[in-house]
């Protein structure tokens, strides 16, 4: 009951911030622009070891990440360059956050993390490229379980806890697992009688 008046509360909030945006006739790729801003500020956060300002500006940057989507829908400025933008600068954005926080490894002469916040990086864009690559084979890869915003939540629980390092093993490994489940789940899909018997380019072996 009370999680459900939170987050019915939350949706108000979230609702009248993207009236006042879309009123203000504010673009959404600027919101998304500004949402990297935001990621580059976190990184510099996270850098300094401040991880509970981080887990804050990782909020903020987050909501950008939220509205500039809703906002392109309720002013009918939704465009496939919009898309596209978005989803580069996600990118950004992620690996932004993670090279703050190797930066805070490095710095701190903890070489094995820095190792583990790579891992984590190849994973978060390795996520993305998977399923981009694989739906120009297959209709549809989203598969796995951690995809961004689950990292984002992981991060957050992370800065807020000051338990960074035990989420940063979570990230490098279920990150890496989902590129994996989407390789075999496409190479299941491409295997499968249907999707042979559909493609005139397949033999009979």
């Amino acid at each position: 009951m009370i999680s459900h008046t939170i987050g019915s509360v939350a949706l108000k909030i979230l609702g009248m911030v993207v009236s006042t945006l879309t009123f203000l006739k504010v673009k959404p790729n600027h919101l998304t622009t500004l949402g990297v801003v935001m990621c580059v500020v976190t990184g510099f956060a996270f850098a300094k070891g401040n991880f509970y300002l981080a887990g804050w500006l990782l909020i903020v940057a987050g909501l950008f990440d939220m509205v500039d989507g809703m906002v392109a829908r309720i002013a009918e400025a939704e465009t496939p360059f919009g898309a596209f933008y978005d989803s580069i600068m996600d990118r950004y954005s992620d690996l932004i956050l993670y090279l703050g926080i190797l930066i805070y490894y490095g710095t701190n002469d903890r070489m094995a993390y820095v190792v583990l916040v790579g891992v984590c990086m190849m994973g978060s864009v390795l996520t993305s490229y998977a399923r981009a690559r694989a739906e120009c084979l297959i209709p549809k890869c989203k598969v796995g379980f951690l995809e961004r915003p689950e990292r984002i939540v992981l991060l957050l629980i992370g800065a807020f806890s000051y338990h960074i390092d035990q989420v940063l093993w979570v990230l490098a490994v279920l990150s890496n697992w989902t590129v994996i489940h989407r390789m075999i789940y496409t190479r299941s899909v491409l295997n499968s009688p249907t999707t042979k018997s559909a493609d005139p380019k397949s033999t009979e072996p």
